[in-house]
């Protein structure tokens, strides 16, 4: 599932690419479009150039000399820059042409998709109900933000409206280097586990940024989880699982003690 990291990542094979003309736009399957036809996002598109492209959470936002393309990858999305030459995977979707390449959207599942904005204030409207980046976030906003929670801390954690970019691997493992139980209320989290919390969700970007997705690192919890019954790669404990704002929960029930 593309979380911060992975988007980061798109944004980064997109900025390769800026300033060079769009020579077509091919919409393979516009079931990925949002608010959109195939033929209207060809025509706007056509001839423009991307500009420097920022991402907010898990949206890649690509200017564009006017519109605004809008991309969100769902589950299964991802951004990638191939040779003309290359055959067209059957989950590409949508296919940007350059002269020297292309850039194709690739999406098996379909959950989320492309929109264009008119404009940045559009593009603004679309972002208007996430919350703050969770790279950019300081830390007194974080605090505050937790501050005036309710609830349990994992929902709380992948809820866009509240920090936008965390997905599942990346709660589950910022509350493991925390050492905090995701299944603990927000509310009864002292000063001391906050400032754990936004130290490790921290130090889980900055690695995982660079590596372009959460690490199965062996001294991580993404290293263990999915195997059955797997120890803690801190203190060898099995680690306990659940489920919890449906999702999949995994939790060392030493390390993070409830």
């Amino acid at each position: 599932m593309p979380e911060l990291p992975d988007v980061e990542g798109f944004r980064q094979v997109l900025s390769e690419h800026t300033g060079e003309p769009i020579r077509a736009v091919r919409v393979r399957d516009p079931g990925v479009l949002r608010g959109i036809g195939a033929r209207r996002l060809a025509a706007v598109l056509r001839g423009h150039r991307f500009e420097r492209p920022r991402r907010h959470g898990k949206w890649l936002i690509a200017p564009a000399g006017g519109p605004v393309l809008m991309l969100h990858f769902g589950m299964t999305g991802s951004l990638s820059w191939h040779s003309p030459e290359e055959p067209w995977h059957r989950h590409d979707r949508v296919v940007w042409q350059f002269d020297d390449g292309e850039l194709r959207y690739r999406d098996m599942r379909k959950l989320q998709g492309i929109r264009l904005a008119a404009d940045e204030a559009q593009a603004e409207r679309v972002l208007g109900g996430l919350g703050p980046d969770a790279r950019e976030v300081s830390y007194a906003c974080f605090a505050r933000l937790l501050s005036g929670r309710r609830g349990r801390l994992k929902p709380a954690l992948i809820d866009q409206a509240f920090l936008a970019g965390l997905g599942n691997l990346l709660a589950d493992e910022i509350c493991w280097h925390a050492g905090v139980d995701p299944r603990r209320a927000v509310a009864d989290l002292d000063e001391d586990e906050r400032a754990a919390l936004y130290g490790a969700m921290r130090r889980v970007l900055r690695v995982s940024i660079k590596a372009g997705c959460v690490p199965a690192r062996d001294t991580w919890l993404t290293g263990a989880r999915d195997e059955p019954g797997g120890p803690c790669p801190r203190c060898g404990t099995p680690l306990s699982r659940g489920r919890i704002a449906g999702r999949t929960t995994v939790w060392c029930p030493v390390c993070q003690p409830l």
